[in-house]
């Protein structure tokens, strides 16, 4: 495993960080991906309150295999959720007790947006609840992780003495949200955590063929997920970036691509690579979520992330492989249908959006592409049907 040096704290970070929002549901599998990740070398683990069950299932792993001492733990307050100053150390609390720990490594103030948000938190006083917290040991590091624009992140590095940050960044976001201007500007002053390097892994199967093609060509050991990873590793500003590893293969190989990654490791011949890839996306790319489900759950039961994938899959892919896509995702076969026909705008999923995506308008969109009536007659067929052999089934 190759590492990085928090110059904040000293600590030394593994290049690889384990997201662990797409845990496995299989309480063992997770148990053995999480020390199997350990035994590699992975040091850093990135959770969130608000991800479901997700500090409970680390918390668990940790405590039963007494490892507590040989990782650094990442968490978020959510910001979401807090109305008043004692909400800090409800939430704060409740991710001790879910992580089975009596401090954190890595405390994050969960998808801060602009200087407003900031500034409200300041107001209830956030900045003496972090000093106090600091004084008594509860939190070791402190930082955000951030889903706005680039000017408002600017503001936000120069407005308080972090110790780290978290944005969105690869090769298809450049310029997006903090981009590389905001990388280099917050290096100069913290640690920088990389999420969604694969954005949602699109960036590693959802790739147009000829921008698979592309890479294969380049150099056919290097998988998609591995040449977005290196694109990441090669910028000497990254401290590391974070995967959402959820099989055991995924955690092997992305492995090998750390411990075979370096500052500087990309030469010209793969920067002309990357621009062939990237058109070919910008050609077919039809929506920029990236699966974070923070828009979920929808009221009436839409499945927002698998519609766009879906949208997406339709593009890159092709029809045959978009609809396969839209029919698992939305239950078109189902009892329950999911589906962006479901939808009635109600709003509630945009304001959580960290693209900002018009959630609402693109599902109509979604809706009159991947949902014709001759699509929805035959869903409706195959759910009476279906409905039937579970009946006789059931007797």
């Amino acid at each position: 495993m190759q590492y990085r040096i928090d110059k904040k704290s000293g600590n030394k970070l593994s290049v690889l960080g384990f997201g662990c929002m797409r845990f496995p549901k299989s309480m063992q599998k997770t148990d053995e991906l999480v020390m199997r990740s350990i035994e590699l070398g992975v040091n850093y683990f990135d959770t969130a309150w608000i991800y479901p069950g997700n500090e409970e299932a680390l918390g668990t792993v940790i405590k039963k295999n007494n490892v507590r001492e040989k990782i650094y733990i990442a968490t978020k307050l959510p910001l979401v959720m807090v109305k008043k100053p004692e909400d800090f150390d409800k939430y704060f609390n409740q991710s001790l007790q879910r992580l089975k720990t009596d401090y954190i490594d890595y405390y994050l103030m969960h998808m801060i947006m602009d200087m407003d948000q900031w500034n409200k938190l300041k107001s209830m006083g956030i900045e003496d609840w972090i000093a106090q917290k600091k004084k008594s040991g509860q939190i070791k590091q402190i930082g955000f992780s951030f889903h706005g624009s680039g000017s408002e992140f600017l503001k936000i590095i120069e407005d308080y003495e972090w110790e780290f940050c978290m944005i969105q960044y690869n090769y298809s976001d450049e310029n997006y949200q903090a981009g590389v201007n905001g990388l280099r500007a917050a290096a100069k002053k913290m640690p920088v955590m990389i999420m969604e390097p694969l954005l949602g892994g699109r960036l590693a199967t959802g790739l147009p063929k000829d921008a698979v093609n592309a890479f294969k060509k380049a150099n056919p050991d290097i998988s998609p997920a591995g040449w977005a990873f290196n694109w990441i590793w090669n910028q000497n500003e990254v401290t590391l970036l974070l995967s959402g590893m959820n099989s055991m293969e995924q955690l092997e190989e992305n492995f090998r691509y750390a411990e075979a990654s370096g500052i500087g490791m990309l030469k010209d011949e793969h920067t002309a690579v990357y621009k062939a890839v990237l058109e070919s996306i910008n050609r077919t790319c039809k929506s920029l979520c990236t699966g974070c489900n923070y828009c979920m759950p929808c009221p009436v039961g839409v499945n927002i992330p698998g519609c766009f994938s879906s949208y997406n899959t339709l593009y890159s892919m092709g029809f045959v492989m978009g609809m396969k896509h839209f029919a698992m995702s939305t239950g078109l076969m189902s009892e329950k249908d999911s589906g962006p026909s479901q939808c009635i705008n109600c709003g509630k999923c945009e304001p959580n959006c960290p693209q900002n995506i018009a959630i609402m308008n693109e599902l109509a969109i979604v809706r009159k592409k991947m949902e014709p009536w001759w699509v929805k007659a035959a869903g409706s067929c195959a759910r009476a049907f279906l409905g039937k052999k579970r009946k006789k089934r059931k007797k």
